[in-house]
């Protein structure tokens, strides 16, 4: 018993000194960053859409 009550106490030290000297988070008001929108594949990126209609509908009349 006494050498779990050691492992939780060594476990909490641990996490006490990991959120006060570990890797530091940049400082502002909490709320998480906001992603920007990077084109992932063809798919995703509007010109390469826009692009693909127009050919699309350039081909569709002779």
């Amino acid at each position: 018993m006494t050498y779990l009550l050691a492992l939780i106490a060594i476990v909490a030290v641990a996490m006490l000194c990991w959120k006060a000297f570990g890797p530091q988070r940049p400082s502002g008001t909490g709320v998480a960053p906001t992603r920007q929108h990077r084109i992932i594949g063809p798919d995703d990126d509007p010109e390469f859409l826009r692009r693909l209609s127009r050919e699309r509908h350039d081909g569709e009349s002779p």
